[in-house]
């Protein structure tokens, strides 16, 4: 599943310079939408790049009904990625619901064939309007819920009776709330809408987003059998966009059924400075882990392409690929067994080149047969980086 945060902007927020300081917060933080009044949708385009949400609301003049007028009077920049109906209408109590919904100015709204209408918003203000949010979900292409005096049953009830006919949205004040919404029932909301000024709360749940949608990795030791000199290769360093922690790596090998953790060269030492965006990952012919769980050989790898960070707990995250520096250098073959298999792969002859052991962190110079290493083991083939059942020899 992938997340996405969206930030209230609208005129209950504020006059447009609090809500101009709220949005560039957002975009610096990195949230996916920005929620606005549709008079608001040029000026967010004006400030950065990301979705941009608009209410049409029954108070407007410049309804969704009047799409060709809109259309006939609008700037490109100023039409929105997806309206959003319930604001002064039926789904936030400015005016009251229907009896069997039958005549619901919302709904009526989201069942017309205009791409443009493609959200509702929703408070749960009763049960009754949570039945209504269920009842808009059928043609919302995403659902805003904010809950009231009650936040987490409604919210599990969403989940599990709408949870695959939408994008389900939680609205939060908080990062903690976002982190609530993202776990509930295991399988948690698709978004959440936070509505905050506070920078910090702003960039934490981002951060809590992309915690969500990472994977946590199941690393295994393996035992050393042979650790040899194999001559020259063309060896692939991989430096990143982004600074890599102590204990974190890649996942790179000759098999992509077993992957040995390399670390990032974060050690100082009194030869050579740290390089904490760097992975020394081995030979050409190698994979590397990628964040969609497949690999790519590391000769493919290049500017701007991502790659999967690995901590020496398992927990993963992405990063960037700045740049690959290819150069022949002397290499070792590392062999190691994991249960009744074997796997491979070759690694530079160098000091700096360092692989978790029981020990600690260990140089590959120093590796010996009987040494354990920590890597990603799963019994799967691969054809062209994806995982396939079926029979291939790699030796």
């Amino acid at each position: 599943m992938t997340r996405s945060v969206w930030l209230k902007a609208d005129d209950t927020v504020g006059d447009w310079e609090t809500r101009k300081r709220r949005i560039t917060t957002g975009l610096e933080a990195g949230v996916d939408w920005v929620l606005v009044d549709d008079a608001d949708v040029a000026r967010v385009r004006s400030l950065g790049d990301v979705s941009v949400a608009a209410f049409k609301t029954n108070a407007d003049s410049s309804l969704i009904d009047d799409v060709e007028a809109d259309e006939d009077d609008d700037s490109e920049e100023s039409i929105a990625d997806a309206y959003i109906v319930g604001k002064a209408g039926e789904g936030d109590g400015t005016v009251d619901l229907p009896g069997d919904f039958s005549g619901s100015a919302d709904l009526t709204t989201l069942r017309r064939e205009d791409e443009r209408a493609q959200g509702a918003y929703v408070r749960i203000l009763s049960k009754e309007y949570e039945s209504f949010a269920e009842e808009a979900a059928k043609d919302a292409e995403y659902t805003i819920v904010i809950g009231e005096d009650w936040t987490i049953i409604p919210l599990e009830n969403l989940i599990a009776r709408i949870g695959e006919e939408t994008d389900l949205i939680a609205g939060v004040t908080s990062a903690e709330e976002a982190k609530t919404a993202f776990e509930t029932l295991e399988l948690g909301s698709d978004g959440v809408l936070l509505d905050s000024d506070d920078p910090d709360e702003i960039r934490r749940t981002v951060e809590i987003r992309d915690e969500a949608e990472r994977e946590t990795l199941d690393l295994e030791w393996a035992t050393v059998t042979a650790v040899e000199r194999t001559g020259m290769a063309d060896r692939v360093c991989v430096d990143t966009g982004n600074l890599m922690e102590h204990d974190e790596g890649m996942l790179v090998g000759s098999m992509g059924r077993g992957l040995f953790f390399v670390h990032a060269e974060t050690a100082e030492s009194p030869y050579v400075a740290s390089r904490p965006f760097r992975v020394n990952a081995g030979a050409v012919h190698a994979y590397v882990r990628t964040p969609d769980g497949g690999t790519k050989y590391l000769s493919e790898l290049k500017s701007g392409d991502e790659v999967q960070i690995v901590g020496a707990d398992g927990k993963t995250r992405e990063a960037v690929v700045g740049r690959v520096k290819i150069e022949k250098r002397p290499m070792f073959r590392i062999e190691a067994e994991i249960g009744d298999d074997r796997i491979e792969t070759l690694l530079q002859n160098a000091e700096t080149i360092k692989v978790p052991t029981r020990e600690g962190r260990t140089s590959v110079t120093d590796l010996e047969a009987g040494d354990e290493v920590l890597v990603y083991y799963e019994q799967t083939a691969r054809h062209f980086g994806e995982a396939v059942e079926e029979s291939i020899i790699e030796k």
